[in-house]
């Protein structure tokens, strides 16, 4: 999964239309724009501190570019730092985010300031682990190549112990999915917040588990597609625990709020009024923007959710107590 994304996203834009799927900050301004207000909410009460403002997979730079309009107009225009690593999405985001510094990984983001860091679909593309349930015991899946075929096949057993407890009996053919790499970003994220100061807010759809579930999954034109078909020519996506990424915060120091949906965040931030803002401001594109408010709150308003993580003595973030 982590070298299929790798190529995939190193080589194409995949957003929009022309794309393979479009994530909210493409949807609509709105969606950006509150993110951007939200952040300078939080340093505002904090004390307005001199941080960096970080974007995790910032695609083309929508959401930095309408959150730092946002942000400018509330007085706080900080230096951004993207993680990206694709030259594409760089090329991308540096034309609408002039001035913004980019890095491979987060070791290398600012270590002498607060950071207030954006996560939106960001961890549901890292790479999963598979155990899968076969009639006699737990097994990690592992994925086999015979000439151009690829598929999923039982590898060797796990121990019993690593199973929480609740889901050891689960019936064969059950799959757990474990992400040990978004666990190794967050927790590294929590350390830096805990010492340094700030928040991180990552938005991704995904459940609080542990959980029984087989969510890999592919987009390609829009539709699923078979994860096993084409490495590297399409998105693979698993939905994020969050409550694995929560323990994971919590065991760093930094307080935890939420997950709430999506649409509950957005609806706390006002964008029931600045949809009817815009629509004031443009009547011919009413009907668009309510049913674009109406995508980012209802349709993807509960699958999607957010969670925040904040240092010790920062302010509870808006929308997520």
């Amino acid at each position: 999964m982590a070298a299929a994304n790798a190529h995939y996203y190193a080589t194409r834009d995949p957003l929009g239309a022309a794309g393979d799927f479009t994530t909210a900050p493409e949807i609509s301004q709105m969606f950006g724009e509150l993110i951007g207000l939200w952040c300078a909410d939080l340093w505002d009460r904090a004390g307005r501190p001199d941080i960096a403002w970080v974007e995790l997979g910032p695609g083309r730079g929508t959401l930095a570019a309408d959150a730092l309009r946002a942000m400018a107009r509330a007085g706080l225009a900080p230096p951004v730092h993207f993680v990206e690593t694709s030259p594409v999405l760089r090329a991308a985001q540096a034309g609408r985010v002039p001035g913004a510094t980019w890095h491979d990984e987060v070791a290398t983001l600012p270590d002498d300031r607060p950071l207030i860091v954006i996560a939106n679909e960001f961890f549901d593309a890292l790479p999963i682990r598979q155990l899968v349930r076969a009639l006699d015991a737990w097994h990690e899946r592992f994925v086999a190549c015979q000439d151009v075929l690829f598929l999923p096949i039982a590898g060797k057993r796990v121990p019993d112990a690593i199973i929480p407890p609740p889901l050891r009996d689960a019936p064969p053919g059950s799959v757990i999915e474990a992400s040990p790499a978004s666990v190794a970003i967050l927790r590294d994220l929590a350390r830096r917040i805990a010492a340094q100061g700030g928040a991180v807010l990552a938005i991704d759809y995904g459940y609080e588990g542990p959980a029984i579930g087989d969510t890999l999954q592919a987009l390609r034109d829009h539709r699923f597609a078979n994860p096993f078909e084409t490495p590297g020519e399409q998105d693979l996506t698993a939905h994020v625990d969050f409550a694995t990424l929560a323990a994971a915060a919590q065991a760093e120091g930094t307080h935890v709020f939420g997950p709430v949906g999506q649409g509950a965040l957005l609806t706390a931030l006002g964008i029931d009024a600045r949809a009817a803002a815009l629509a004031k401001a443009s009547p011919d594109r009413a009907e668009s923007i309510a049913a674009d408010r109406a995508r980012l709150t209802e349709a993807m308003g509960t699958l999607f959710k957010a969670l925040a993580i904040t240092a010790p003595g920062w302010p509870v973030p808006a929308g997520l107590a």
